[in-house]
């Protein structure tokens, strides 16, 4: 156990570093008068909408949290599962490989709580399994919808952008038709994965598919305020971004997300419309996420040494007690 708690500890760090990198990494690529110019030039309520959507967006991954507790078989509070998931994101969306860096953040947490490894990977793989879900349903509606703009990144017919869409589509409906009428575990190569209950699955691709929804309105915000840009086009660009982003693992999508946007949308991509998204989405829950981390740090370490020094002082009263 001192080994595993090791390598924990020592992600985490390493993740916090790399998180300040990155804040670098974000604004050096523009200069400051640019940043400043081209957010100045998106009206407050734009803003406030897109802060509004990006709320909503960690409300949903707060959910896939919670249903993930119970289809590991260990449900725990709403307020528990709200921290974790929220302070794991907020740190994991900025670093890339979400599942290993908000992984380490979750295991913090619901060990604590709990919850041994098999059961904290279970919650884990819950959650991703409903970030493809979501992703591929909004691929589909896309895909359908507005199959011109992806036709070009694509550079598919439209015939195969309709099958694609279809596909997208399919594999939601798939996964809860399984959740329902499988109770075997599914076993694909060396690993096998126990299908939630079918309340679970359908919730999976509702929540799921909102959680996407939501983050693509909040970059519409930003993009409709300094050029034309529709929401379904919006959309279709995030959708081809967060793609290519999870197939790349590049973390938080630095670069990944401007050239896509750009490639799908070039009127309307500007700087201070995709640093404005990206300030919302990234940022800003990241410099929430950190302190809250570190403050329940510090009040479990505190805890704990207060736990063992009153075990030693009630030891050591059950010593000098005479016989």
């Amino acid at each position: 156990m001192p080994g595993k708690r090791l390598i924990i500890n020592a992600t985490l760090i390493l993740g916090l570093l790399l998180a300040a990198y990155l804040l670098y990494k974000v604004f050096s690529r523009y200069s400051l008068d640019e940043v400043i110019q081209s957010i100045a030039a998106i009206p407050v309520s734009r803003l406030a909408a897109g802060t509004g959507f990006a709320a909503l967006s960690y409300l949903c991954l707060t959910g896939f949290d919670w249903m993930g507790l119970r289809y590991a078989g260990k449900p725990l509070s709403y307020p528990k599962a709200a921290v974790a998931s929220f302070t794991g994101l907020s740190i994991g969306h900025n670093l890339g490989i979400a599942a290993l860096s908000s992984g380490a953040v979750r295991y913090r947490y619901y060990a604590r709580w709990g919850l041994n490894t098999e059961e904290v990977a279970k919650v884990i793989l819950f959650c991703g399994v409903t970030v493809g879900i979501g992703l591929s349903a909004l691929a589909g509606i896309a895909l359908l919808v507005n199959p011109g703009d992806a036709a070009n990144l694509l550079h598919l017919s439209s015939s195969g952008l309709f099958f694609l869409g279809l596909a997208c589509l399919g594999i939601p409906a798939v996964y809860v038709l399984l959740a329902g009428t499988v109770r075997a575990p599914l076993k694909l190569w060396k690993w096998q994965f126990q299908m939630p209950e079918v309340k679970l699955a359908a919730g999976q691709v509702v929540i799921g598919t909102l959680n996407f929804i939501c983050v693509s309105a909040c970059l519409h915000q930003m993009l409709a305020a300094q050029g034309e840009a529709s929401f379904v086009q919006t959309a279709t660009a995030f959708v081809l971004a967060n793609i290519a982003i999870l197939l790349t693992h590049v973390p938080g999508g630095l670069g990944v997300l401007e050239a896509t946007v750009s490639h799908v949308l070039p009127g309307a991509a500007s700087i201070g419309a995709l640093v404005a998204f990206r300030v919302i989405y990234f940022i800003l829950p990241l410099l929430i996420g950190l302190p809250v981390f570190a403050i329940s740090e510090i009040v479990i370490r505190k805890r704990k040494t207060a736990s063992s020094e009153k075990h030693a002082d009630q030891t050591a009263d059950a010593q000098a007690q005479p016989l």
